[in-house]
C-alpha cells in the first residue's frame, strides 16, 4: 500500500543525519533550534479558520469541576499561555491532541485559565457507546465481525480528533500509558471489546478526579484483572503448594504507584551513606501484598441480571477464595481474617500514603505531556500540588478539592508551571508520540468525516510500516516505551537524559511513519475502490455502506492553497499550526529549497506543493521534537 518515494528517502536521510533517531546516536533534545516558541516574532496569517467551533466549549456554569471561583482580572496573568498565536499553539500541543486553526483564532488573547475551567465542565466523551453501536444484535446469525472487535480503536480516534473534551481525553491517554492495559494479546481483551472499552472509560471518567479513587477502580476493573492475571486469584493452599498470583501486586508497586527505589520529593533517587539507592521492598513484600488480591472475579450474577457483558462491570469479591492470613508489605500488616474488600481498601490506602507516590506519578505525567527530563523543581512543584490536592491558576482561581491525589490540581500544575511555559531549553521537550502526530495533522487541517470505521488502517497502527504505536495496544504492561529509557550511545545519554519515545524510533518506524502520513496527507484514502470494499464488508459481516469511505478523513487545505505563491508564508503557517514556531531558520530554508524544485516543474499543482510542504514539516527534526 505504501511506496518509499524519492521524497521519503530524502526525509529519512535528513532525519537520520540530524537527529540520529534511528540509531545509537539519537538525541531528541539537540535540535539547534534558534526559534524559541515563546519568543515574540512575526506571526503568519491564520485567517480562514472556522471561529464557531471553540474547543473550550460553552462557558455556562454547571458543575464547577473542582474550580473555586475567585475575583480575577484576566489581563493579570503573568506570561499568559494564550498571549500570541504561537504560545497558544504551544500550550494546546501539550494539553490536547493538537491545535486547530479555529482554536488559535478564538483563544489567542484570551485567558488560558478560563479555557482550563471550561474544559473541566465539558461532559466526557466515552468509549462504550461507540462499542455498543457496533455490537452485533443477539439475534444475528453471525455475531462476529472485525469492526466490532476494533470498535475501541474507532472510538479512541473519534474522541481524540473530534472530541470537544480535549483536556480530559489527553489526560486519560497520559494515564493509559502509566496504568497500562493492552488488547494486543489476541485473547479475551481482544475478542471482547467491552473489556478495554470499560477500562478506557474508567480513565476518562477519573481524568479530573482523584488518583486514589482511580487506583481502586483500576483494581476492580476486569480488564486489569485479566491482563495482570489476578482475576479469579485463589488463596494459597499449603497442601498443594499453591501460592496467590503475584503479578498485580508487583506491578501495582513497581509501575503504578511508588517504583522500586526510594525517591526524594523532586523525583531523584535517595542514596544511603554508601551512595547506593534504597530499595523499597523485597519479594516478601510482594508475597504479602499478593494475598490482598485474592477472591476477586467476574460479577457473573449481576451480568446475567442486567444482561451486560461481565467485562463491562467491576469485579466482585468471593470471600471463600480470599486469603485469611495476615498480609505484610511496605512496613504495614493487614490483620489475619480481614475480608477481601477491607483488605483492598487498607492496602491501597497504605500505598497511596507512601511518600514516593507524588513524585513518581508527577514525573511520569510531566513526561507524557511536556518534557522527558523535567527539572527537580518542576517535579517538586507538581508533586506538591498532587499532595496538597490544590493549585492556583494564573488568574488566581484555585482548582482541586484539597485531597491528596487530586488530578485536576496535578494537571493544572503541570501545564501552567513556569518550566512548561518558559522558553524551551536544550534539555527541554520530548519526542512526539506517533499517535499524537497523526491526531495533530487531523485537527490542524480540519479533517472532515472523522469515521475511523471506514479506515481499516487505523484499526491497528502498531506495525513499523505504519505508526509503530496504537492506543491501548502496547506489547506489555511496560507500555511502548519506558519512562527511564536511555538511548544507547546517544548524546542525550551522555548528558544524563532519558528519551522514552526513542525506544520505538528506528529506521523502520521512521520510514513507516513517513509513508503512513503520506497516505493520509495526500488523500489516498479517498481513492478507495468502493465496489470492492463493499464486497469485503459484506463477506466479513461489517454493516457499513462503502460509499461513505470515499469521503472519510477528508482534509481541508484551502488556506494553505492560497499561500502556495509565497512559500515562506506557507511554511510560516505550517510552523505555527504544527510546530508552535519551533522550526529553525535552517529547517525553513531547507524545506523552501525542496519546495522550489517542485514549483519549477511544469505540472506542479498547488495541492501537490501543499502536500509536500506538510510532509516535509511533519518529518523534520524540529517537528519530531516537541519543545
Amino acid at each position: 500500500m505504501f511506496r518509499l518515494t524519492p521524497l521519503n528517502i530524502l526525509l529519512l536521510s535528513v532525519c537520520l543525519s540530524l537527529t540520529g533517531c534511528g540509531g545509537s546516536d539519537a538525541n531528541p533534545n539537540n535540535t539547534n533550534n534558534t526559534n524559541n516558541p515563546t519568543t515574540p516574532q512575526p506571526e503568519p496569517d491564520i485567517s480562514g479558520g472556522d471561529t464557531n467551533n471553540n474547543s473550550g466549549g460553552d462557558n455556562s456554569e454547571p458543575d464547577d469541576g473542582g474550580a473555586d471561583e475567585t475575583p480575577d482580572d484576566n489581563t493579570s496573568e503573568i506570561n499568559p499561555p494564550f498571549a500570541t498565536a504561537l504560545t497558544t499553539s504551544r500550550f494546546l500541543q501539550q494539553a490536547t491532541f493538537g491545535a486547530r486553526p479555529q482554536d488559535l483564532d478564538a483563544l489567542t488573547g484570551k485567558s488560558a485559565s478560563d479555557w482550563f475551567k471550561a474544559q473541566l465542565k465539558l461532559p466526557p466523551s466515552l468509549i462504550m457507546p461507540v462499542v455498543s453501536k457496533f455490537t452485533p444484535p443477539p439475534t444475528a446469525e453471525d455475531d462476529f465481525n472485525a469492526l466490532y472487535i476494533e470498535s475501541t480503536s474507532v472510538a479512541f480516534w473519534r474522541n481524540a480528533i473530534a472530541g470537544e473534551d480535549q483536556l480530559r481525553q489527553r489526560m486519560a491517554f497520559a494515564l493509559s500509558e502509566l496504568l497500562v492495559v493492552s488488547n494486543a494479546g489476541g485473547e479475551e481483551l481482544t475478542d471482547i471489546p467491552e473489556a478495554v472499552a470499560s477500562y478506557q472509560d474508567i480513565l476518562i471518567q477519573h481524568a479530573f478526579g482523584n488518583y486514589r479513587e482511580l487506583l481502586e477502580a483500576v483494581t476492580y476493573a476486569p480488564a486489569m484483572g485479566f491482563y495482570l492475571t489476578y482475576m479469579g486469584n485463589l488463596k494459597g493452599d499449603e497442601a498443594t503448594g499453591r501460592m496467590p498470583d503475584e503479578n498485580y501486586a508487583r506491578e501495582l508497586l513497581q509501575l503504578f504507584t511508588v517504583g522500586v527505589v526510594a525517591l526524594n520529593p523532586d523525583g531523584t533517587e535517595q542514596q544511603d551513606e554508601h551512595g547506593a539507592t534504597k530499595e523499597l521492598y523485597n519479594n516478601q513484600d510482594i508475597t504479602g501484598l499478593a494475598r490482598v488480591f485474592t477472591g476477586l472475579d467476574m460479577n457473573y450474577d449481576m451480568s446475567e441480571e442486567l444482561e451486560i457483558n461481565e467485562f463491562a462491570l467491576p469485579m466482585t469479591v468471593y470471600p471463600e477464595n480470599h486469603s485469611e492470613k495476615s498480609k505484610t508489605f511496605l512496613g504495614t500488616t493487614i490483620a489475619a481474617g480481614t475480608g477481601p474488600k477491607a483488605s483492598v481498601t487498607q492496602a491501597l490506602d497504605h500505598i497511596f500514603a507512601h511518600p514516593n507516590l507524588p513524585p513518581f506519578v508527577a514525573k511520569q505525567l510531566i513526561q507524557r505531556l511536556v518534557t522527558s527530563n523535567p527539572s527537580p523543581g518542576y517535579v517538586t512543584r507538581v508533586g506538591t500540588a498532587f499532595s496538597n490536592g490544590r493549585t492556583t491558576l494564573p488568574d488566581g482561581t484555585s482548582v482541586g478539592d484539597g485531597r491528596r491525589g487530586d488530578l485536576t490540581a496535578t494537571l493544572a500544575a503541570i501545564l501552567f508551571d513556569p518550566d512548561a511555559r518558559a522558553n524551551a531549553t536544550e534539555r527541554g521537550g520530548k519526542i512526539r508520540e506517533p499517535i499524537l502526530r497523526f491526531t495533530q495533522w487531523a485537527r490542524a487541517f480540519a479533517v472532515k468525516n472523522i469515521t475511523p470505521e471506514y479506515q481499516e488502517m487505523l484499526w491497528d497502527t502498531r506495525d513499523a510500516s505504519m505508526l509503530g504505536q496504537h492506543p491501548y495496544r502496547s506489547p506489555s504492561v511496560f507500555n511502548f516505551f519506558r519512562p527511564g529509557y536511555v538511548a544507547p550511545g546517544s548524546v542525550s545519554a551522555a548528558n544524563g537524559m532519558v528519551a522514552p519515545e526513542l525506544q520505538i524510533t528506528n529506521a523502520s518506524t521512521i520510514t513507516g511513519y513517513a509513508n503512513f502520513m503520506t497516505y493520509y496527507i495526500t488523500g489516498l484514502q479517498q481513492e478507495v475502490d468502493v465496489e470492492e470494499l463493499q464486497v469485503i464488508y459484506d463477506e466479513e459481516n461489517i454493516p457499513l455502506n462503502a460509499q461513505n469511505a470515499a469521503e472519510s478523513f477528508l482534509a481541508s487545505y484551502d488556506t494553505e492553497l492560497a499561500l502556495t505563491a509565497d512559500l515562506g508564508a506557507l511554511i510560516d503557517r505550517l510552523d505555527l499550526l504544527l510546530c508552535a514556531g519551533q522550526l529553525s531558520a535552517t529547517s525553513k530554508q531547507s524545506i523552501q529549497d525542496i519546495l522550489q524544485t517542485v514549483t519549477q516543474n511544469d505540472d506542479a499543482e498547488p495541492l501537490r506543493i501543499v502536500h509536500q510542504a506538510i510532509l516535509l514539516v511533519m518529518t523534520s527534526p524540529d517537528y519530531l521534537v516537541q519543545k
